[in-house]
This record gives structure tokens, sequence and C-alpha cells, in this order.
């Protein structure tokens, strides 16, 4: 949405005041920030700063910069010349509290019932999806970084929450040597044994911790811990614990394939990191990340479709008593109606090329097959009121009950090659 004055492109922000102004209320936030406390930054534009970081693809500090030094970012804002902006970290927190508050999606419904109201996106018309991969914040660990890490990221919570309960159940000089820094910073052996050998000293200290923490008469909080619950999870999931004759006690490595009950379980469920429990290795063709799979979704109507679909209805005459923000809008709908200042070539009473426009974006586990999330795409679609009339999807996502069961529930049609297909195809058949 860039506009040109005076043969100069307007920028970015200067575009979406001048034909939204204030897109973001502070009451549509409300719900995630108190109504008393210290003052605190407007969220309405802390949600527009953040649009516009995405935009340009600015780190926080740049962002917050840009707000103190561009004039542009000042305008879009209504800020005054003396307005000193934020300390960076503030976006941070703006994010984190609207997750929390489950308001991710706020800012995406705003800016799109704006953009219906101006004609440019609406339902029916061509639209697609397609999934990319989204490398979590994590650190990358193998199964025997993983189960030591998450020791470490215990006795770490516990020396900070619980120090002297800490120090009478373990040997504090012995399990600093061992956990004193993160397990993937250091060289691991390369001998097979040494590694098997050292995954097995991981599983007893973090048993031998997790024993210490539910035993008879210790705190109860200690057990909500939210790192007491990931390492008993790494844990199950990759070790089994079992009693020999005698009473001794044995302790294995989980296989991947173990016909006697001991092997890993279904990737979908396999933590990879004590620091982010809902990412996940996955694969998609030749791409192996670990993290989330995010599926976005984009008007694509051709010129030929632009040129074909009607104009808005133009708006109800205003009252007599109307504002004069009213009358404005009467008039420019009565100068689009006849005709004036429309592009050259345009035709009368239709819509020029529309701009290609993000109509939903969701997040899922990378192991998600892309089939089973675009039901909940549609009815993402179908509360903005943005179902598209044709789906342009890749083979991943239609499916024999998916093709019939969209069109009819939603009068959604697919346009896409199935797995057959390309089947069929990749012989030349």
């Amino acid at each position: 949405m860039r506009a040109k004055h005076y043969g100069r492109e307007v920028p970015l922000p200067v575009a979406v005041r001048d034909q939204f102004g204030e897109l973001f209320a502070d009451a549509e936030f409300a719900s995630a920030f108190g109504a008393s406390g210290p003052r605190g930054w407007s969220p309405g534009r802390l949600a527009l700063v953040t649009v516009f970081q995405m935009a340009e693809n600015l780190t926080d500090r740049q962002a917050a910069e840009a707000v103190r030094d561009r004039l542009s970012w000042a305008y879009a804002l209504g800020l005054d010349l003396e307005d000193t902006g934020f300390d960076h970290t503030v976006l941070c927190e703006f994010r984190s509290r609207v997750v929390e508050h489950h308001l991710e999606e706020k800012v995406l419904d705003l800016l799109l019932a704006r953009l219906k109201e101006k004609g440019l996106v609406g339902a029916g018309g061509k639209q697609r999806t397609d999934s990319t991969g989204v490398i979590s914040a994590v650190r990358d660990l193998n199964r025997l970084e993983l189960a030591g890490e998450s020791v470490r990221a215990l006795v770490e919570v516990l020396s900070a929450a619980a120090p002297d309960w800490l120090a009478q159940v373990i040997d504090v000089a012995g399990w600093s040597r061992r956990y004193g820094r993160r397990v993937d910073s250091w060289r691991l052996p390369t001998s097979k044994t040494k590694r098997d050998a050292l995954a097995l000293d991981y599983a007893r200290d973090g048993f031998a911790l997790l024993e210490a923490v539910y035993a008879p008469g210790q705190p109860a909080w200690l057990r909500e811990l939210p790192a007491v619950q990931v390492l008993r999870t790494v844990l199950l999931q990759n070790y089994t614990r079992t009693t020999a004759r005698g009473g001794r006690e044995v302790v294995k490595r989980r296989e991947k394939d173990d016909e006697k009950g001991g092997g890993l379980p279904p990737g979908r469920w396999r933590l990879t990191s004590p620091y982010d429990t809902d990412a996940r290795w996955s694969a998609k063709r030749d791409t192996f990340w670990n993290g989330f799979k995010v599926h976005i979704s984009e008007t694509c109507a051709t010129e030929a479709d632009d040129t074909a679909r009607p104009a808005p209805a133009p708006a109800p005459a205003p009252a007599p008593a109307a504002t004069a923000t009213a009358t404005a809008t009467a008039t420019a709908t009565a100068t689009a109606k006849s005709g004036a200042n429309a592009p050259r070539g345009a035709k009368p009473g239709r819509v020029p090329n529309r701009p290609i426009l993000i109509t939903n974006i969701a997040t899922t586990a990378s192991t998600l097959p892309d089939s089973k999330a675009l039901e909940g795409i549609h009815q993402s679609q179908q509360r903005r009121g943005l179902l598209p009339g044709e789906h342009y999807l890749d083979s991943g996502y239609p499916s024999a009950e998916l093709i019939t069961g969209s069109l009819a529930r939603h009068g959604v049609a697919f346009v896409s090659l199935t797995r057959f297909q390309q089947f069929r195809e990749g012989f030349g058949s």
C-alpha cells in the first residue's frame, strides 16, 4: 500500500495513517492491560509499531529507534515531535502479554475488517494457502544433549527457587562440574561406549533428583515447577527403568525399533527441548527442522479477476445531522461512482487491481499434516467473512473427503493436484 505524491513514493506508515486513520484502538486490547498501576505506552500504538516492524524486518531495538527518529513513524502513530518513544524491551513485553491473553489474532482481525470496509478484500474470489517451517528459538539438541540439558535446567531452577533444599539432596560440587554449563557447549565423547555411559549417568541423576522432589515430607510446590514436569517427560520418553532380580535397578535407553515395548514414542509427542515443550522435529520434502509449521493464506486475484469484479455498493446517504466525516465519505462515494479520479484504463463501476493481502495465519505443530489444518483454516476465514470461492493448494492439503466436504460445508472449490495425480504425472501417464 504505497502511494505516490509529487512523483515520490509515500512511506508505508504515512499511507497507512492517511488511508485508515487510527487502526488499532486501545479498547481492543483492554483485557490484557490493567486499569490501574503506572501509565504505560498505548497498546494500540505498540500494535501498529509491531506491524511496521514486521513489514521492514526490524529488530525490537531498531523499531524503537525508528519511533524516535523517523518522522513517518511519528506521523502514523500520532506522536508529538518531543515524544521520546519507549525502551525496546517494551515490545517483547507487549507481545508476551498479548499472547498470554489470547489476543494474537486481534491485529489481523482489525486490519482485515478495515480492508473489507475499503473493498480491498472480501468473500469469494481466489486465495492460496501454503505452509512453511518455523524454526523454534531454541538450540537443536540430540537425544543425549536433551537428557543432560533437562537435568541441568531443573538444577538451575531449583538453585534459584530452593537453594538450601537443593544443597541437602545433591553433591553441589560434583553436580556443578557436570551441569554448570550448557550441555551443548562442550564436546561430547566421540566413542559410542562413552556416549552411552554418559546417557545413563544423565538418566540416573535425573531419576535421583525427581525422587528427592517427590519424597514424602518435601514441599509440595516443588512438584509444580514446570522444569520438574519437563524432566519427568524427557526421562519417560527416552529411558526405561526396571527392577531386576535381587532388587537391582536397571536403566536403559529406549531404541527406535524395540519389539519389546521399549521403543521411542511417535515424533508428534516427543519433546525436543526443555525450554520449548511445543517444538517438534519434522521434515517436509528436503527440509528438516525443529519448531512449528505456519499456514499462510492470501488473495491471488489476477487483473482479469479484478476487472470482472463489481465495485462495492455505495454507502447510504448520510442523515441531515451527519458529521463532517460522514459528509466527506458521501462525497467520496459520489465521486467514485461518477468515475472521477479513476485510474487510467479502469472501467467505470469496476475495482482496479487489488493488492495481495494475507487473510489468515495458522500456526500448528510441525508434525501435523497439512490436510489436518485445512478445516481450521476455513473456519477462521468463515469467521472473518473471507472464505474464498476457489482455494489454490499444493498436494499436501486436499483429500477426497476434504474436496467434497469443503464444497458442501463452505462452498469452497479446491484447485490442486492430488497425490494420486502427482504419482501418475511422475510416470508420464
